[in-house]
């Protein structure tokens, strides 16, 4: 009678017995998941945040840095980002009619919508690595100061065509030798050189009267601040290092926080769908083999659901804070 009393009183506590409101063990971890997740994103991006209110005078415009689309020359600013997004967010669309198919115990519908589901976060986490590749090569090259500072070069008559340094540089007839491992015992690795040196590109500049330095601090219109030919020429006296691209340590975009955070955010959630493919595909094939058709039940279908819902909802706060505040 006893043991008959407890065991009615634990089925009143969650009303779902042993599966607490009548979820089971599978998918009550993954919402625990999830949640741990979503904490550990939320600091990422809280700091971001701070980092980029506290240095907002120098942060990187957005529009300026990720302009560009693949097999196309031009100026595209955002474009590849949002067709990006909505990649993503359809493959949620077609995850969601994976499950409701599987729901329904339809194993045709669910092979399909999850081929279809695989096939978008295969693209996404191509086309981030692409955007990668382009961040990190850079497009058109920058002047480093003493100071960290970063200067870059525009169009005298149009102040946002920027100019890349290779179109001004002025080749000195002097070689350049990379440090290699033979030239001494207190060899340290040396980073690949820039394609120019400050004092080509400086004489290049002075030859060239139709370009102006733009520095980093943005104006009252949200706008980057374009120096005249006299300040453009003080202010390169003090160029120290030619920067092309962007990595951990500098960004020929501006702020170097940014690409830091870049790297870190992007990176840290482009691993998180790269994770979300590998489980969709297994799935995928576990479907095909009719090992849930067998089991009578498609859950797992429903548990990597919830995973990539997660993915996808976390994507439209990384968009919104790196490419569209």
């Amino acid at each position: 009678m006893e043991a008959t009393a407890n065991t009615g009183t634990e089925g009143k506590v969650w009303g779902g017995g042993n599966q607490p409101l009548n979820a089971s063990y599978g998918k009550m971890m993954m919402w625990f998941f999830i949640l741990s997740d979503a904490l550990t994103f939320s600091g990422f991006l809280v700091a971001y945040g701070f980092s980029r209110f506290k240095n907002i005078d120098t942060w990187p415009i957005a529009d300026e840095v990720f302009t560009h689309v693949p097999f196309f020359h031009g100026n595209y600013p955002m474009y590849y980002v949002a067709f990006m997004t909505f990649i993503l967010i359809m493959s949620s669309v077609t995850m969601v009619l994976a499950v409701d198919a599987g729901h329904k115990l339809q194993k045709t519908k669910v092979i399909w919508y999850m081929l279809l589901t695989v096939i978008g976060g295969l693209i996404f986490v191509g086309s981030q690595a692409w955007e990668w590749a382009t961040f990190i090569k850079g497009d058109y090259g920058a002047i480093e100061t003493r100071s960290g500072k970063i200067l870059q070069f525009v169009d005298a008559d149009d102040h946002k065509k920027r100019v890349a340094i290779g179109d001004i540089a002025n080749p000195m007839a002097k070689e350049r030798e990379q440090h290699q491992s033979k030239d001494g015992i207190w060899y340290m690795k040396e980073s690949p050189l820039p394609s120019y040196e400050v004092k080509e590109v400086v004489s290049g500049f002075m030859e060239n009267p139709n370009v102006l330095v733009r520095i980093e601090d943005i104006n009252e219109k949200g706008e980057k601040i374009v120096l005249d030919r006299a300040a453009s020429e003080a202010a390169l006296k003090s160029g120290v290092e030619v920067v092309e691209g962007a990595n951990l340590i500098h960004n020929e975009y501006g702020n170097r926080l940014f690409a830091d955070f870049f790297f870190f955010i992007t990176g840290f959630h482009g691993f998180h769908v790269f994770s979300g493919v590998v489980i969709n595909i297994v799935i995928f094939l576990n479907v095909i083999l009719g090992t849930y058709e067998r089991r009578g039940h498609y859950e797992m279908v429903e548990k990597v659901g919830l995973y990539w819902h997660f993915v996808d909802l976390v994507w439209v706060f990384v968009f919104t804070f790196f490419y569209l505040v």
